[in-house]
């Protein structure tokens, strides 16, 4: 392995800090995802960017969880998830599914309950439901890992990103 002019060798780099990561994937455009679950006291949901397409058969995806997160208590038991793919029209609605203490189902969020009693959202570009596979502890989140059960792709528009910090659509 030769170094690269300009730059340590690997075995000579800092380790990664927290700092580091976060600044590295704010320049990673991510497409814009909302999970939600069905509770006791009523659905919760949480805007989700690390939505990962696992497998073609069965289908599976997968998506990252903070443990500190008020969704979390609900999803570390749901049976199903929803799992909604955000158009660029929709910066609204992700904000209010990624801030902390927001009435996130309430208007002018427009939803209704789905398969398997899954919270839905309405206008998103398109849904899944799906039967959660496995929980796999990572760092400060959880790893869910879940099958996809059902769905509708039929919504128009174009995805939501987020990149640099903030929501954005793409440019042509």
């Amino acid at each position: 392995m030769t170094a690269t002019p300009g730059l340590p060798p690997a075995a000579a780099a800092p380790a990664a800090a927290p700092d580091l990561f976060r600044a590295v994937f704010r320049r990673h455009a991510a497409g814009v995802a909302v999970v939600t679950a069905r509770g006791d006291t009523g659905p919760v949901g949480f805007t989700a960017t690390s939505l990962t397409s696992v497998s073609a058969e069965p289908p599976l995806l997968s998506f990252g969880i903070r443990t500190g997160s008020s969704s979390w208590a609900v999803v570390s038991g749901a049976g199903h998830v929803g799992v909604h793919i955000l158009g660029e029209h929709q910066q609204d609605l992700a904000a209010t599914f990624a801030r902390s203490g927001a009435d996130r189902f309430g208007a002018p969020t427009a939803w209704r309950e789905g398969p398997e009693g899954v919270p839905v959202l309405d206008g998103v570009l398109a849904w899944l439901v799906c039967r959660v596979h496995a929980r796999v502890p990572a760092g400060d989140h959880r790893l869910v890992v879940a099958e996809v059960v059902g769905g509708d792709p039929a919504g128009t528009g174009r995805p939501l990103l987020y990149h640099q910090g903030r929501f954005t659509a793409l440019r042509d």
